[in-house]
């Protein structure tokens, strides 16, 4: 073998290997390696290119080369982008590298090998080709990898060094294979390590076709992916090795065993944890299966928290929590009570129904701290499909668990405290209602079998505290309803406004603006203000909304002025917030003829309505004005009709309704007002206007009348008696059956008012109505 010394620009490459007499192209990315592609352009076009021995070596020295390259032409270059080359080159020999540059790019000084195969291994090396010939050929047949056409390439090849080349080069080798022969410069010794390698892959060819038969025939033709897992499961088979799958497999087995399911839900794991290794973990459908094993696992099955039964620490949590709602912390101690006598007391299903801003949901979680319980919370505003509440098959793509069992596995016990908020704002369509979806889950003896569509095994619910709330029962279905036991949370008073504003809303702000107490004091009176003068509602949630703003105000106050705390006066209230926004309505301060005052409850509580009646000559024309709804003009009808009836004993003239017009105003005519407890108030204040008599103005009603006269009973009674109150009125008139709620008014407004409880409307208009002067 002949040998020439030369200095060329070198490339070292990474996980590829040039053969002589090869055509490749390959991409360049390394600056040093593009730098060596333009000096070999500037000369003969000739490079060379070395394998390295570990393709993730980013800089590679000497010690990291193979000792022997090949010397390639470069036949073209194309500029990609992103700063790349593709390069297509023809390998024309084997090079061995003698020494290397590194600056400012690689170059090889390197001794050009010239294979020339001796005489006296002619016989053995054609042999050997022969050989080669014949295995190719047999391997050829078994893969169908390369074309006829390149096999008879293969017999223009006389030279045996270049034909051992030109097979390696065809052939899809492993890379250390193809660097072993490539610096194997003996023609024989790579003869021989070629034909050993070609028929090592043979056999592996030979097994490949058997094993696929073996396979086939036990599978559908059309299913790919199944095919090549099977193929994979055989050759583990034969191998004696477990892959991923049954890794998986064996991971499912242990979780179901320490979920510690029920016998149902354990049963049905099991069975879906078979179809999961039969069907394959990349199927589709091991996809589904793998899903609904994580949901069945997650579930809290056995996991519970342990309730605090001590009654004396959960009413002192429940008092630091929230001022007032006496009715729901009696019931949650009555509850813990009864639980410490019998350990199977099953959940309680609590409705909250009040206006916005009392503290439905807050108190919630205040109760599950009480009890110690995990806390959960489920909006059902808007919630208009039955599948929300119980999942979807799972026959549907994309199914899911429903809502209930989501919230157990975010709860982790099975025994949280499960708040479903705004039940009243659920709606219904094509899809199914969610209110019959609940009907089960809040039936304290039904849910211990709960079963969602997505899941189809049972979940016992039975120890589950749910606490739902709502604005207002009349969008609750009554079945619905039936089931919960329902606790009013009315408005606040003044009184109970101040001291949540003193104890809760101001620290709690105070805290998130990282003020302290000393910084900002604010005064009773101020409070007194916010309250009156900027928030009309019956809860707290604008006046904690107004005294943030207050804060926000009064620190960029101190930090303008250099100071260090602020207090605040009513004064300061105006000069931060500008002028009250609301002033409420106050009663008439003389008694006047045909105005008449009346009671009404509001979303945000209650307030006076002042009912005004105007008598003029006329055909008998009755005209109601002040955007009033249905039943507030039915009950200025039914009032009408109770004078006429009975015109003679209240002193109404006989044929009023003939030759008199009557126009019944309520004032705020843009205000649209509607509601049955009216009927009284428009009685008296019509008799007022028809004999001339004034109507009292200290004194408001509330009722609904009857054709008869009866005075039917009303809700809303403590709003309306604080409106009352506000307004300067000192004595109400109530129905008689309403007398009952006065027990649950608080001292400061029974101290107040003067309640009068009447039967008959003849009992109105004697208090209310003063005698013609």
């Amino acid at each position: 073998m002949a040998r020439k010394r030369r200095t060329l620009p070198m490339i070292p490459l990474r996980g590829i290997t040039i053969f002589p007499y090869m055509v490749l192209h390959f991409d360049v990315g390394r600056e040093k390696s593009i730098a060596a592609l333009d000096e070999a352009m500037l000369k003969d076009q000739e490079i060379f290119l070395v394998p390295q021995k570990e393709s993730k070596v980013e800089e590679p020295g000497k010690e990291d080369l193979l000792e022997i390259g090949t010397l390639c032409v470069i036949r073209q270059l194309l500029k990609l982008p992103g700063n790349t080359v593709r390069v297509l080159v023809e390998g024309i020999s084997r090079g061995k590298v003698t020494s290397i540059k590194e600056d400012p790019h690689y170059k090889a000084t390197i001794s050009i090998i010239d294979e020339e195969a001796e005489k006296e291994v002619n016989v053995e090396c054609e042999a050997l080709v022969r050989s080669v010939k014949d295995t190719l050929q047999a391997y050829v047949r078994h893969t169908g990898y390369m074309p006829q056409e390149a096999l008879l390439s293969l017999d223009d090849i006389e030279d045996p060094g270049r034909f051992g080349d030109t097979v390696a080069s065809y052939l899809m080798l492993k890379p250390e294979d193809k660097q072993d022969l490539l610096v194997t410069l003996n023609v024989k010794e790579r003869l021989e390590k070629l034909l050993v390698i070609i028929n090592k892959e043979l056999e592996i060819a030979k097994i490949e076709k058997k094993i696929g038969t073996k396979v086939k025939s036990n599978i559908d033709k059309v299913q790919k992916e199944y095919y090549l897992r099977e193929q994979l499961k055989a050759i583990q088979d034969e191998l004696g090795e477990y892959d991923e799958d049954a890794k998986e497999f064996f991971s499912y087995q242990e979780k179901i065993k320490k979920a510690k399911m029920p016998k149902e839900a354990k049963e049905k794991a099991l069975y879906e944890l078979d179809r999961l290794r039969n069907s394959g973990s990349y199927s589709a459908e091991g996809g589904i299966i793998r899903t609904y094993l994580d949901w069945l696992i997650d579930l809290p099955w056995n996991k519970e928290t342990k309730d605090n039964l001590d009654i004396i620490k959960a009413r002192e949590i429940l008092e630091a929590d929230h001022y007032g709602l006496k009715d729901v912390k009696d019931r949650i101690i009555e509850y813990l009570a009864v639980k410490n006598t019998s350990k199977t007391m099953k959940g309680p299903i609590i409705c909250l129904v009040g206006p916005p801003g009392v503290g439905k949901t807050s108190i919630a979680k205040s109760v599950a701290r009480a009890v110690n319980r995990n806390f959960v919370r489920m909006s059902l505003g808007g919630v208009r499909d039955e599948a929300e509440i119980r999942g979807h098959r799972r026959t549907y793509v994309g199914s899911i668990p429903g809502r209930i069992i989501y919230g157990m596995r975010q709860a982790k016990t099975r025994n949280p405290l499960f708040l479903l908020d705004e039940i009243d704002k659920m709606a219904n369509d094509f899809r199914g209602d969610p209110a019959d979806a609940l009907l089960e889950v809040l039936d304290a003896e039904q849910n211990s079998t709960f079963r969602d569509h997505y899941l189809e095994v049972e979940m016992d619910l039975s120890k589950v505290m749910f606490i739902t709330t709502a604005n207002t029962l009349d969008t609750i279905p009554r079945p619905l309803l039936d089931r919960m036991e329902v606790i009013e949370i009315n408005g606040y008073t003044y009184e109970e406004k101040l001291n949540i504003a003193k104890k809760h809303l101001i620290p709690k702000v105070l805290k998130e603006h990282n003020l302290k107490e000393d910084q900002l004091v604010i005064s009773d009176n101020a409070i007194k203000l916010i309250i009156e003068g900027y928030t009309v509602e019956s809860g707290v949630r604008n006046l904690e909304r107004t005294i943030a703003s207050l804060t926000r105000k009064s620190v960029a106050y101190m930090l303008e002025k250099k100071k260090d705390s602020v207090n605040l006066n009513t004064q300061m209230v105006e000069k931060f917030l500008g002028h009250p926004k609301f002033m409420y309505d106050r009663a008439e301060k003389e008694d006047r003829v045909g105005v008449v005052t009346g009671l009404a409850w509001t979303m945000f509580g209650g307030d006076i309505l002042p009912i005004e009646v105007s008598v003029m000559d006329g055909t008998g024309k009755l005209e109601l004005t002040g955007q009033l709804g249905d039943v507030m003009k039915e009950s200025a009808k039914a009032a009408y009709s109770y004078i006429r009836a009975h015109s003679e004993e209240l002193g109404v003239k006989s044929k009023f309704y003939k030759d008199q017009d009557i126009h019944v105003h309520v004032p705020e005519g843009a205000v649209p007002k509607d509601g049955p407890s009216a009927g009284v108030t428009m009685t008296t204040a019509l008799v007022s206007a028809l004999t001339g008599r004034k109507a009292r103005h200290n004194v408001a009603m509330t009722g609904e009348i009857t054709l008869t006269g009866r005075v039917l009973p009303i809700g809303g009674l403590k709003e309306k008696s604080l409106a009352a109150a506000r307004a300067g009125i000192d004595t109400i008139i109530i129905p008689e059956k309403n007398k009952f709620d006065m027990e649950k008014l608080p001292q400061s407004i029974l101290s107040k008012l003067t309640f009068i409880p009447v039967k008959e409307v003849n009992e109105v208009l004697e208090k209310a109505l003063l005698e013609v002067e």
